[in-house]
Parts: structure tokens; C-alpha cells; sequence
């Protein structure tokens, strides 16, 4: 179950030649692989690419009506791998993942499939996760690229050239016999427009006729001594064609302006940026009729010396325009000039940072300094001056900054995951401090206030991994925590096996919410559901026994906060060497309303009785001491003023957004706070007995408060 169904947009992706295609970047670069011929795909999801698994996973039907095979990979390596199908058969196949993480998992795969290059067609789509949006640390794809010699394209964010990206890379990737990465940023990737459809092509080669023809070329194989001829065929055969290729097919784009003399080259990607500067500084329209010559790069690596050199041939200064570090291109394009002695004077990282992504002020900002000093009569005198005002340094804004508290991120209501770490923090008070080792995933926030829990993080599915080294007889042990999808990602060999080999005498938390919910809600080996597609319904704790583990538990409600303090605690004082493994389940709250709420809303227009369960706290009871948000941290536990004289602090209170969990009425229980939560159902539809019953509580209920507040004591 993916966090949202692509089942009606789908649909376009069998227009046809002619027929204008509307949608977003994602679908748009599914649409683009059928039309390609592509045979087969696979991938790892993660942003900014997830969606595009979502879609493909929700195109069955039309991609078993073209002979287009889907997987969905167990990880990032996976995927890359099965691109060894397009190494001795001309089978178009293209795989996707998030970068540069993924990139990284991919990276063995991607580095044997570069040095021995492709048959068919080969494209690996990068979600490039960078910037001010992303997840991850920042880096970038373009030093793989460079280091396994694979190219790079990075298209103009928009439709039609995303689209041309797709058709061009693969026949790239066959001129040139190497795989080529096609990177898209979270803004390509969602961006919406519309392009001119051509018709989907099957496969002209199908793995079904692969499979019964086979091939084989040991010279493709990366093993000496053929490993050492690959890189002279890189440099001397490959290179050359993929040059040849973008040359004639006029991959990258130029731009005419009347400001001859001067000049930007930027990244494909970089594009729209560039031309939204130029607008605010009165050069560009909002069609991208420009004053300045632009040079756009579509395909960044590898450059082409020739066209970089007459773009720059009688300029007197280029801007380089080139998100992130290091400055790759800038130094290439350096390297060409003076080689060739063109002295056209370069700019670049000079006046724009060598960090972070350039959002539009910071694209502003840097165009018109480059301006200013190389072409000041284009600008007009407010714009050519030092100071231009900047949004950011309005009082207002800052102000504005200064009030509004930081929303770090955080689990979500009613998240399964939240008690996990409540038992921990009561586990805290009594046995100490704890080093505790997380991991990627919706987990990992609760390293954040108010757990304050996790001291690290390498990689996903590494949590267990990376406390690898503290296995030392002390009086405590490590704790590390890892989820369901990191599990069957990662984890199960990298941590849990690598535990039970080395006798680790640490305590290892998986936590099972039945998805890989970080990544989107996708089904993973142990989700369960049924599956028309996917074998799912294979429990973790079965797993880790099978490599070895003895001391398991697990917990089928992990709600239960006593039993996970008392089952932690069990497992940092057993004496019993060899990993202690705590298999933590319940739903992820976020797709178990996705999947109940229309449901129960279905349910409910129909006339059935329904009862919704609600948490509330009783105000005259609370003591306000707020223990129990310090302790749950659920978004919908919030404070209020109550109008009781001798209570000066706020009470606890629970909004409306409440998914009737029960989080905190098991928090308070097991912390043995004050006992002032209770469960309200709301019944719809209700039945005469319902009604009756109601009536009836509510009499007595009555009677009691009128009872209580005759005898209060009141003040003048």
C-alpha cells in the first residue's frame, strides 16, 4: 500500500502518437520509458523518486500488454544489478532510486555494469535529493558519474525535455555502449505540463527471447584480463562516441542574446532558476526570450570541449551556474579555455556559494552581482547598486522568523512507533543512560525532542551495524533500533547476521509497522496483506531466527507500553550472550487510516453502526505537570487553560485530531501518572439500545455533577 494511488492517471499512459499527455514529472518519465521500448524496469523507492515505483506499480496492466517486466528490488543494488540484462542482450532496461544514498547501496553494481559496459540501452533515473528539501546529507551523483565514467543527463525542468531525456539517454546508452543516469530533482519530478505523446513500443527484444537465446561474451565480464582493456575502451571508444552523439543530436541547448559578450552555462536543472533571475533583473520574459547567451547543459558529463568553446570564444566573462560542491564543471570548462587559450574570464562559485541549493534569492543574488561587474549597463541603477534589498533582511520577516517556534519533524499521531520509545525513556529512569544506535526511518525522529533518544546514524538498515564495535563486556549493553523496511533492505545480513556471527551481546529493536512507511507505505516481505503481485506475510521474528538468533520476542502491540518496558528491560539484564532481539508490530497509523477511513466513512452512509474511539483527559483531575506530553510527544496532546483557581499551570487536552490510539492512556498508566484520560465512543448510526443507555448515563452523570457542585466550595 503506497501512500497514494496512481490508478486513474495511469490511464493516459496509453495515449497515443499526437495525443497531448498532462501531468507530473513522474508520470511523465513513466510514459517517456514505454514509448522507448523499454523491456524492464526496477527500483528502489525513496524521494523524490518514490512515486515513479507508485506509478509503475499501479501500471501492471499496461506495462503486461507491452511485455515491459516490473520489479520492485529489494534494495538500490538490487535494482542496479539487474541492469546486467542490457550487458549481453539489446533489452532496454532502466532502474530508479534515490541519490546519492541510493547511489551509494547501487554503487558495486552501477561500477562492474560501467566497466563492462552495455548491449541494450541502459538508464538509471537519480532522484537527486539536494538541497533544502532533501533527507539526506548533501552530496551529489555528478562525482560517480565522473569516477565509473557514466553519463550524466540532467534535463530543463520541464515535460517535453524530461521526456526527450528519456528517449535520448538510452540511445545514447547504446552509441556509446555505457549506462547513462538520468538526474531529476524534487522539482522535476513533480513539475506539471503537458507534452505531445508518441505511441508506446514493446520491447523489439524480450527477455522471454533472451532468456531461450542465450549469450555470453567473456570480454564483457569484469575479470582480468578484460577488466584492464575496459578502461582504455572507456577512454578511447566510449568517450568519443558519447560525444559524437550529443554533438550531432544537439543534446545540449543554446540560447541567443543580444549582450554578446558575455555568456551563463549552467545545468540542465538549473535552468528554470536562471531564467527567473534573469526576469526579475528585466533581461528574460516569462517564455525564456533571454538578453544574456545561455549554454544549457542537458547532459553535464561528459562536457563537450568544442561547444563549450565556442560559446565562450569572444566573451569577455561567463557566469557558471552549478548547484553544489565541489565545482566539477566550473574547473572542466577552466581547463578547456586555457588549453585551448580562449581567456574568456570564468565566474562561478565566486559569486555563488559553494553550498546549498540555489533558491531563487540566492540565484538573484549571484546573477546580479556577476552582472554588475561584467555587464553593469544592462542593469538599471536600483538593481546595479551594492545593497539590493533582500526579502530576508525585511524586520517583518525577521520578526516573523523570531516568533514562530522551529517544527522540527516527528511522528505522527497515533504513530505506533511513539510508545516504543516512551518505554525506552521509563527503562531510562531506572537502568540509566543507554547508548542507542538509530537508523533511517520514521524512527529516527526520535532522536528529536521530546524522547532525545539516538546517538547515531550510518546507513539504512546499519542501526544494529553500527553498534557493532561496542560489543565489550561492560555493565551496559547498546541499544539499536532499525525498522521493518531497513530490515528487509539491509539489515537482516549487515546487522542481524553480523550480530549472531560475532556473539554481539546487544539489544536490537526491529520496528514492524507491516510497510516501509519512510519511504513512502510501500508492501515489504513482511507486510500483512494479502498480495496478487508480491509475496508478503513473512514475519521478521522467523527471519532473524533462521540466521541464528535464539533470544527473540515479540510484541504484536506495541501500545502496550508496559510490556515493552518490562521486555527491554528483560533484555538489557539477561546475562545470555549473543544478540537480544525485540520485534516490535503494529500498523503504521498513517496507511491504516488511509486504508479505514473510507471505510468506516463508506460504512456509515450506509446506515451500519460504527463506534470511533476518542481520548480525552479530565481537566479537574489533571495535575498539570504535563509528564505525560514529555513522555508521548503525540501532536494531538496539547495544553489548555482551565478555569480552576487552584490551578495555575495549564492542563493536559487532546484536539480533535485524535486517532483514539490510546498512546497516552498507556503512557500514564505504565508511568504510573495521574489517572485523568479516558476513552469516549462516538457512535454513529446508533442503535434504540444505544439511545436508551445514553439517556441513562447521561441522568445519572447529571445528578452526580449537580450533586458535586452544590457542595464545592465557592469564592466571592
Amino acid at each position: 500500500m503506497a501512500e497514494r494511488s496512481f490508478a486513474k492517471e495511469v490511464r493516459d499512459l496509453e495515449l497515443g502518437a499526437g495525443q497531448e499527455f498532462r501531468g507530473e514529472g513522474i508520470l511523465a518519465i513513466t510514459k517517456a520509458l514505454l514509448q522507448s521500448g523499454v523491456g524492464y524496469v526496477g527500483g528502489y523507492q525513496g524521494a523524490p523518486i518514490s512515486h515513479l515505483m507508485d506509478v509503475l506499480a499501479d501500471a501492471q496492466d499496461t506495462l503486461a500488454k507491452l511485455g515491459v517486466q516490473f520489479s520492485a528490488s529489494a534494495s538500490e543494488a538490487a535494482a542496479a544489478a539487474s541492469l546486467a540484462a542490457s550487458v549481453m542482450y539489446p533489452i532496454r532496461g532502466a532502474v530508479t532510486f534515490k541519490s546519492t544514498v541510493g547511489t551509494n547501496v547501487a554503487s558495486d553494481a552501477l561500477a562492474n555494469l560501467a566497466s563492462g559496459g552495455v548491449k541494450g540501452g541502459a538508464l538509471i533515473v537519480v532522484g537527486e535529493d539536494y538541497g533544502e528539501g532533501s533527507s539526506i546529507m548533501q552530496e551529489r551523483s555528478h562525482a560517480f558519474a565522473m569516477k565509473s565514467q557514466i553519463w550524466l543527463l540532467d534535463p530543463r525542468p520541464n515535460l517535453e525535455s524530461i521526456v526527450k531525456a528519456v528517449e535520448d539517454g538510452f540511445e545514447l546508452s547504446e552509441a556509446s555502449n555505457t549506462p547513462v543516469m538520468l538526474e531529476v530533482r524534487i522539482r522535476s519530478c513533480h513539475v506539471h505540463g503537458s507534452f505531445i505523446a508518441k505511441d508506446n513500443k514493446p520491447p523489439p527484444f524480450t527477455l522471454k527471447q533472451a532468456l531461450e537465446n542465450p549469450s555470453r561474451d567473456t570480454s564483457r565480464i569484469v575479470l582480468p584480463p578484460a577488466s584492464y582493456l575496459h578502461e582504455k575502451e572507456k577512454i578511447e571508444q566510449r568517450w568519443p562516441a558519447a560525444v559524437k552523439f550529443i554533438k550531432e543530436r544537439k543534446l545540449n541547448e543554446v540560447f541567443a542574446g543580444d549582450l554578446a559578450d558575455i555568456g551563463v552555462i549552467m545545468q540542465g536543472g538549473m535552468y528554470n532558476g536562471v531564467i527567473r533571475a534573469l526576469r526579475r533583473l528585466g533581461l528574460a520574459d516569462v517564455w525564456g526570450a533571454t538578453r544574456v547567451p545561455l549554454y544549457v547543459m542537458n547532459v553535464t558529463y561528459p562536457l563537450v570541449d568544442d561547444e563549450v568553446a565556442a560559446f565562450c570564444t569572444g566573451k569577455k566573462a561567463v557566469l557558471i551556474v552549478e548547484e553544489g560542491q565541489p565545482e566539477y564543471i566550473e574547473q572542466a570548462i577552466n581547463t578547456i579555455l586555457r588549453r585551448r587559450d580562449i581567456n574568456t574570464r570564468i565566474a562561478g562559485k565566486d559569486v555563488l556559494p559553494m553550498a546549498g541549493e540555489y533558491v531563487a534569492d540566492v540565484m538573484l543574488k549571484g546573477v546580479r552581482e556577476f552582472l554588475a561587474v561584467n555587464a553593469p549597463s544592462a542593469l538599471s541603477d536600483q538593481l546595479r547598486a551594492p545593497n539590493v534589498p533582500n526579502i530576508h533582511d525585511d524586520e517583518r520577516v525577521k520578526a516573523l522568523a523570531g516568533a514562530v517556534p522551529a517544527r522540527p519533524p516527528g511522528f505522527c499521531t497515533g504513530c505506533p512507533e511513539r510508545p516504543i520509545f516512551a518505554a525506552m525513556k521509563l527503562v531510562e529512569q531506572e537502568l540509566g543512560p543507554h547508548h542507542v544506535a538509530a537508523d533511517i526511518g520514521c524512527h529516527l525522529f526520535s532522536i528529536l525532542p521530546p524522547f532525545n533518544i539516538g546517538a547515531t546514524t550510518m546507513g539504512y538498515g546499519l542501526g544494529p551495524a553500527s553498534a557493532a564495535a561496542f560489543n565489550v563486556k561492560a555493565d551496559k549493553k547498546s541499544i539499536s533500533v532499525m525498522g521493518d523496511g531497513g530490515f528487509w533492505h539491509n539489515g537482516l545480513t549487515s546487522s542481524i547476521g553480523n550480530a549472531v556471527y560475532n556473539k554481539h551481546d546487544g539489544v536490537v529493536v526491529v520496528v514492524d509497522n507491516y510497510y516501509s512507511s519512510a519511504t513512502g507505505g510501500q508492501d515489504i516481505l513482511s507486510s500483512r496483506a494479502d498480495s496478487e503481485v508480491r509475496s508478503t506475510q513473512h514475519p521478521i521474528a522467523k527471519a532473524v531466527e533462521g540466521v541464528g538468533a535464539t533470544w527473540v520476542r515479540q510484541i504484536d502491540r506495541t501500545y502496550d507500553v508496559a510490556k515493552l518496558r518490562d521486555t527491554l528491560k528483560e533484555a538489557l539484564t539477561d546475562k545470555t550472550p549473543g544478540p537480544k532481539i525485540i520485534v516490535a508490530s503494529s500498523e503504521c497509523m498513517l496507511n491504516k487510516q488511509r486504508r479505514v477511513k473510507p471505510l468506516f466513512n463508506k460504512a456509515v452512509k450506509s446506515g451500519q453502526r460504527m463506534v470511533r474511539e476518542r481520548f480525552g483527559v479530565d481537566e479537574d483531575v489533571c495535575s498539570g505537570d504535563h509528564a505525560c506530553i514529555r513522555l508521548s510527544g503525540c501532536p494531538s496532546l496539547s495544553v489548555k487553560r482551565t478555569d480552576d483557581p487552584l490551578k495555575d499551570d495549564p492542563v493536559a487536552a487532546i484536539d480533535d485530531t485524535c486517532v483514539g490510539c490510546g498512546n497516552c492512556g498507556e503512557v500514564a498508566e505504565a508511568a504510573v501518572l495521574c489517572p485523568s484520560f479516558y476513552r469516549a465512543d462516538i457512535i454513529h448510526n446508533p442503535t434504540r439500545m444505544d439511545v436508551f443507555l445514553a439517556k441513562i448515563r447521561k441522568t445519572v452523570i447529571g445528578a452526580l455533577q449537580r450533586r458535586r457542585a452544590r457542595r464545592r466550595i465557592a469564592f466571592a
